[in-house]
């Protein structure tokens, strides 16, 4: 796991690493418990991607690390199925030293969490304008049996330009047929934006989703009252 301070592992130069023989990682995007992201080349389609890699932990016994692959997995597979303008696309998926790694679209913007902190304000007519996008991906996911299960302000991107609104981390995504991956009595998501009943371990719906999309807009609006209060 890349840590602050600590160097970013192949962005230097002709010692660039690349990830399986085709994808140069340059720099870091971002950094969470699900993952760590690149900025990256195809260097075999010449093209700009984001390239996720997992997370690696040494403490980790043989059964964590194998569910920790398998969460990776599981998003790839979710993303896989699905098709909307407001869901990241995956382009590839591959393993490098026995470790997956994720090729997702490319998206120049910050998340809808690096916004309210910069920005604070979110008016309401741009809260119901990422409200109905992000409304449109879920219903897509929904409609293919996918639930996310973690809509937060850090996986909503908003693409510079355009302004599209992307739907991204689909890593402790449920799909049909599939267990989930978290072990009895532990919890695994943003527990602010998780609605009660997945909180206390009840079977979840679509309605989960929709609960989590309500919290994130009330997060949004309430970011830009505290910002306006603070400057008045």
């Amino acid at each position: 796991m890349v840590t602050e301070g600590e160097p970013d592992n192949g962005t230097d130069g002709a010692n660039a690493r690349v990830v399986a023989g085709r994808y140069r990682l340059e720099g870091l995007l971002g950094r969470g418990g699900m993952g760590v992201v690149w900025r990256a080349t195809d260097q075999l389609l010449g093209r700009g991607v984001a390239v996720k890699e997992l997370p690696f932990d040494d403490t980790l016994t043989a059964a964590d690390a194998r569910r920790q692959r398998e969460r990776t997995l599981r998003e790839a597979r979710a993303l896989a199925q699905l098709s909307h303008p407001n869901i990241i696309v995956v382009h590839d998926v591959v393993e490098d030293g026995e470790r997956p790694y994720i090729v997702l679209e490319l998206i120049d913007g910050p998340s809808l969490a690096e916004r309210m902190a910069s920005d604070g304000p979110v008016d309401a007519a741009e809260a119901a304008r990422i409200g109905v996008d992000l409304l449109g991906a879920l219903r897509a996911a929904h409609a293919a049996g996918v639930l996310h299960r973690d809509l937060k302000p850090a996986n909503v991107l908003l693409e510079n330009g355009t302004d599209r609104v992307l739907l991204t981390d689909f890593g402790i995504a449920q799909m049909p047929g599939s267990t989930t991956l978290t072990e009895s009595g532990s919890f695994v998501g943003s527990p602010e934006y998780t609605a009660p009943e997945r909180m206390s371990g009840a079977r979840t719906g679509p309605e989960s989703d929709l609960w989590s999309l309500g919290a994130l807009l009330c997060a949004a609006r309430s970011a830009a009252s505290r910002r306006s209060a603070a400057t008045r």
